[in-house]
């Protein structure tokens, strides 16, 4: 039994347009390409697709995912590895809503007794991010994803760890700019939107639509969503907002 790669898309929740991308790389060719130009997988390319996502999960880039498939033998062997990941990035979630919550906890305390907030240890701040989830969340947007791999391989732990806390910082910005009540086209928002977005054209050229896109799938792609929610309740509908609003405005 085979199936076409719509049916494949909306199984996996991967976009026929990332499925393309995977087979045009190597990583995943279909099982075989019908006289009507449409590509089929069977059950062994639904296997490595699953494979290719819990990788992606776990914060692995493409390369590499590709260097690891290539290497396997046995399938439950594989399985095996990959469920030891996921445990392991269980531990991880549940260290960084420890993180979250006590920030949130520490925040509120602060606020109650007016004064700012003060970090004795800054490095809780980030106790179980893994900056190469970022990279992930990019995963249906190929050129910007691999782009984002490229440069991952050339930085040393430190960098990575630097450029992460910064995409921690943004998100924490605009969290503090919706609690205080500010739209997302208020002054102070669009800012912080255009600091995002010049970051993301010195990796790629980015059009309003495609920055529109990533807009949606900060709520639509559930790991992006679930990061952004874990700081403030309606973050990532607020970013997609503002997203939407800078596009329109200073895009288009």
């Amino acid at each position: 039994m085979d199936w076409p790669i719509a049916e494949v898309a909306r199984m996996s929740g991967v976009t026929a347009r990332t499925l393309r991308h995977y087979d045009e790389t190597g990583l995943l060719p279909p099982a075989r390409i019908g006289t009507n130009g449409h590509r089929y997988y069977e059950e062994r390319q639904l296997l490595r697709l699953q494979q290719i996502l819990v990788l992606r999960a776990l914060g692995v880039g493409l390369p590499e995912i590709g260097r690891i498939l290539s290497e396997q033998v046995d399938e439950v062997d594989a399985l095996r590895g990959h469920h030891q990941r996921l445990l392991a990035e269980r531990d991880r979630l549940d260290a960084l809503a420890g993180t979250v919550s006590r920030t949130i906890a520490e925040l509120e305390q602060s606020r109650k007794d007016g004064n700012s907030m003060t970090i004795n240890r800054p490095e809780n701040l980030f106790e179980g991010v893994a900056p190469s989830q970022y990279e992930e969340n990019m995963r249906d947007f190929p050129e910007l994803a691999e782009e984002i791999g490229r440069r991952a391989v050339t930085m040393t732990q430190a960098d990575a760890d630097a450029a992460h806390r910064e995409r921690t910082a943004q998100m924490i910005r605009l969290a503090e700019l919706m609690a205080a009540g500010h739209p997302a086209d208020a002054d102070p928002v669009q800012a912080e939107i255009n600091a995002q977005y010049r970051a993301l054209t010195e990796l790629r050229a980015v059009s309003a639509e495609t920055y529109r896109a990533i807009g949606r799938s900060i709520v639509d792609n559930e790991t992006w969503r679930t990061a952004y929610e874990a700081i403030a309740p309606g973050l990532a509908a607020y970013q997609r907002d503002a997203i939407e609003t800078y596009a329109t405005t200073r895009l288009n």
